[in-house]
This record gives structure tokens, sequence and C-alpha cells, in this order.
């Protein structure tokens, strides 16, 4: 890989396209300013929206046409091939989320906080996705549409708490001690997601257990396993994108009196 740097003196002029040299190096730090960041994810969304919609048509692909019809649930147990993969994203997104708002009120880091705000909508639609498939699942499997058991109740705060966050970092008006207060609520929050993970471990709970583990082979058919884990795949590569694009604008919106933002916002303009 190669670091994008700053701009360059000579892009000043206006109505130019501001320039990014490449550096050899690659630090440890290198995409933490806002500005190097933009120039990389504006360069990874393309390729991010074409491994969504290849891995989401050979997901569904497999598994509605391959994979075979379960013995005991018939075809009602495919829409796990939509369920789990998004149940798995929510829950690592709330960590990730959680993570970088700490890191950006821990560090006072400008992109951290931002990535935080970017990743809860992203968050909170899988975690509702989930929440909406698994009622579907259910309703042939155990005969309702929902129980208030420890998994999906604690998998609906989940819901709420990603709720909470984008609510209160919207109601305060000061950017910083809005980042401040959503850092604390998502890291009070974190502790829900091994609640969740634990739960049927825990706790008698009408939710089955986890057909696939880190430490024993597979429950399933191989086929059934790979159209999961490609909707996994295409899952986390639409998360990656739409993130970025999020946090791609509230870069913008932040960094507006900025010079290389000016340079930019020029170098559009000049193109209309």
């Amino acid at each position: 890989l190669q670091a994008i740097s700053d701009l360059t003196g000579n892009n000043s002029d206006c109505g130019r396209t501001p320039t990014f040299h490449m550096s050899r190096q690659l630090r440890l730090f290198t995409f933490a300013a806002p500005m190097r960041f933009y120039a990389l994810t504006g360069a990874l969304l393309p390729w991010l929206w074409v491994v969504t919609i290849a891995l989401s048509l050979a997901a569904l692909y497999v598994g509605f046409f391959v994979a075979p019809t379960d013995a005991t649930q018939g075809d009602a147990y495919r829409i796990i091939f939509i369920h789990v993969p998004a149940a798995w994203i929510s829950m690592v997104l709330y960590i990730a989320m959680a993570f970088w708002a700490a890191i950006g009120w821990a560090f006072h880091t400008r992109l951290a906080s931002m990535l935080a705000r970017a990743i809860a909508p992203t968050g909170a639609l899988f975690t509702f996705l989930a929440l909406w498939t698994g009622s579907f699942w259910g309703k042939p499997t155990w005969g309702t549409w929902w129980v208030w058991d420890a998994r999906l109740t604690s998998y609906f705060i989940l819901l709420l708490l990603y709720l909470g966050f984008l609510a209160l970092v919207s109601a305060i008006d000061d950017v910083k001690r809005a980042d401040r207060a959503g850092a604390l609520l998502a890291i009070v929050g974190a502790v829900n997601v091994p609640i969740i993970y634990f739960s049927v471990k825990w706790w008698n709970t009408l939710h089955q257990g986890a057909t696939i583990s880190m430490t024993a082979a597979p429950k399933m058919a191989h086929t059934m396993l790979t159209a999961m884990l490609l909707m996994t795949f295409a899952f986390w590569a639409y998360a990656f994108a739409v993130v970025f694009m999020r946090a791609r604008a509230i870069v913008i919106e932040r960094e507006q009196h900025t010079e290389w933002v000016t340079e930019l916002v020029r170098a559009q303009g000049s193109k209309v």
C-alpha cells in the first residue's frame, strides 16, 4: 500500500483539482487525517459496491436454488441466509461504533468520532433486518412472531441502543459535547453484546443455539454454509461502502472551513 499525503502547495489556484501525492511508507496513522481518509475511501467505494452486488447475487442463488430443503423446517429455513449474517454484523458494528467513539473521546481524534456516527445508522439497519427476518422465521418454526426471551429481548435492546445513540448525538448542537455523550452511551451499551451472544447458554430460551462454532464442525450442509458465508461477506462489503459514504459526508460537513475542502469544492464546481 502507498500512503496518500497532503495537498501540494501548487493546488491553490482556483478551479484546479486537489492533487494527492503517494509516499512509499504507510504509517500507523496515515489515514487518520480526514483528508487522506476521504481520498482513500473515494478510491475504494466503486470496488466495494461491485463486491457487494456480486456476492449478494451469488449468495441468493446458492441459498435459494442450490442449497437443499431442510428436513425439519422445509424451505422456511432459507430466511437464515439473511437473518444470521445481519445479526452477526449488527453486533460487530456496535462494538466498532463503541470502539471508535471511545478512541475519539479519549484521544480527541476527529475522524474516530466521525466514524462512530457513520456506523450507527448502518448498525441500526442490520439490527432491524435481523429482528424482522427473525420474526418471519419464528412464525412457521415457533408458531409465534415474537417472544420475550433472553436472546430476543437483549437483541431488541441493541436496536434501542443504536437509536438512542443517534437521537442523543442529534439532540446536542455542540459537536464535541455530542460526541462525548454518544461515546459514553456507546461504551456503556457495549456490555449488551456479550449478553446477546451468551444468552442462549445462560438462560433457557426459545431461540436455538449457535449453528456455526469456531471450535466445532458446522451443523449444516456445505451448500447452506456457503450461502450464509457469501451473504455475510456481501453484507460486510455493503456495510463498509455505506459507512464510508456517510463518513465522507460527515468529513466534508465538519471540515468545510479547511483549505483542502475549499479546494475540493472549487474543483467540483469547475466541473459543473
